[in-house]
């Protein structure tokens, strides 16, 4: 079986479990577009360019998910020490709001490291609501006031990030920057809040 094969089979019994077209591309690490050609596969149109990062070896592992969250705030500490990280960001802030569902051990593991809060944000394509949008769930920290990082596992669109953002801000907290561990996009910035991944991924062709 090919590996756009194992992705379609995959994709589709995530579906047949229940998941939406959303939570599958959370867990595939996949644009929606993506999965929903995955779920489909019209005929006449080619499969999306877009790369499938299956990072499970490390995320089923809680040691492991450990050391990938230390690696992240690490590398903030050390951009900051050598001033790589921009004014105003440079600080370890009050909030670390994790993406769910794989921004949130990452999230959690950081804010134990540091003492700090912990909120969690349900992105808007989770919902299954006619009117999908997202929102913070009411067990964890809330935002307002707080200078928050926002943290995800891999930036694929941006389109999540941009819609967390947005959320913080139009609830009182101060997004100051993004940590991801994969980039599949080479984004810099999202709305004007800088992003630092662990791993760039770049398509040569």
């Amino acid at each position: 079986m090919s590996a756009l094969e194992e992705l379609i089979t995959k994709a589709k019994a995530l579906q047949a479990e229940g998941h939406t077209p959303g939570q599958i591309s959370d867990e595939l690490g996949l644009s929606m577009e993506t999965v929903t050609w995955l779920l489909t596969q019209p005929k006449g149109m080619e499969a999306p360019k877009d790369v499938h990062i299956d990072w499970t070896a490390v995320g089923s592992h809680g040691t492991l998910l450990s050391d990938m969250a230390m690696m992240m705030l690490k590398r903030f500490l050390y951009l900051a020490e050598e001033g790589a990280v921009r004014p105003g960001a440079a600080e370890i802030p009050d909030t670390v709001v994790g993406i769910a569902p794989s921004g949130v051990p990452l999230a959690t593991l950081i804010a134990a490291e540091e003492g700090l809060k912990l909120a969690v944000y349900l992105p808007a394509k989770h919902s299954r609501s006619e009117t999908p949008t997202g929102s913070l769930s009411g067990t964890f920290s809330t935002i307002t006031g707080q200078r928050c990082i926002i943290i995800d596992d891999v930036v694929t669109t941006g389109t999540t990030l941009s819609e967390t953002i947005q959320f913080l801000r139009r609830h009182g907290a101060t997004p100051v920057a993004v940590w991801s561990l994969f980039d599949k996009r080479g984004v810099r910035e999202v709305d004007g809040v800088p992003v630092q991944s662990l791993f760039a991924i770049s398509r040569l062709g």
